[in-house]
C-alpha cells in the first residue's frame, strides 16, 4: 500500500522533482547515543541544502522533535543547515514533528503547505509521502543518501512496524498530531 501510494513521487535526482515554495526537512538525532556523528542526520541536511541551492524550493521546513531538555532536533537541523549556506531567513523550525505523520499533518495545518518537497532517506520519504498524498496534500519526495545500518534487520524491523502503524494512524485511528496550534505563515 505505501509503495503503491509513493511509487512516481518519491526521487533520487533534483531534476526530476517539480518546482514548489517548501520541503520538510524531516528530524533526526545530530549525534548517536555513543557521541558520534549521525549519518542519517549528515545526509539530510547535505540533500536540503543541495535543493535549497537548486532553486526548487524557497523554505525549509526543519520538523523534528523538540521534546527533552538539551535535545532539539529543528534547532540543530537551523544551525547545520546555515553552515552549508542556506539563509537562517528562509528555514522554518517546526518543534512538534514528534511522528512523521505530526510533520506531514502539521505542514499544512501549522504552515500552510499543500504541495511541498520532503527531505529524509528512501524508506522514510516513502512513507512521509503515503501518509501526505493519504490526506490529500502534493507531496514528493528527495531521497538523501541512504546509510549502510539501514539495512540491518533491526532497522529493517522498525521500519515495517512503523509502516504498520502508519496505515492504522491514516485509515482506521485517523489521528491528529500531538500539538497543532496557531497557523505560521511562510
Amino acid at each position: 500500500m505505501i509503495e503503491r501510494k509513493a511509487h512516481g513521487h518519491v526521487y533520487n535526482e533534483l531534476a526530476k522533482l517539480p518546482f514548489c515554495e517548501t520541503a520538510v526537512v524531516l528530524g533526526c538525532s545530530s549525534t548517536l547515543s555513543d557521541g558520534r556523528a549521525n549519518a542519517f542526520f549528515q545526509n539530510r541536511i547535505k540533500k536540503a541544502a543541495e535543493l535549497y541551492h537548486s532553486s526548487r524550493v524557497r523554505k525549509l521546513i526543519v520538523s523534528g522533535d523538540n521534546s527533552r531538555t538539551h535535545y532539539n532536533e529543528p534547532a540543530d537541523m537551523k544551525d547545520a543547515l546555515i553552515k552549508n549556506g542556506v539563509p537562517e531567513a528562509d528555514i522554518v523550525c517546526d518543534y512538534a514533528g514528534f511522528s512523521t505523520l505530526d510533520s506531514m499533518i502539521r505542514a499544512r495545518e501549522v504552515f500552510g503547505q499543500t504541495q511541498f518537497i520532503v527531505v529524509s532517506q528512501e524508506f522514510h520519504n516513502k512513507r512521509a509521502v503515503y501518509i501526505a498524498r493519504s490526506k490529500g496534500f502534493e507531496a514528493y519526495g528527495l531521497n538523501a543518501a541512504d546509510v549502510s545500518v539501514a539495512h540491518s534487520t533491526k532497522t529493517l524491523l522498525r521500519e515495517e512496524l512503523a509502516r504498520i502503524k502508519s496505515v492504522i494512524d491514516v485509515w482506521i485511528l485517523k489521528r491528529n498530531p500531538k500539538f497543532l496550534g496557531p497557523t505560521i505563515k511562510i
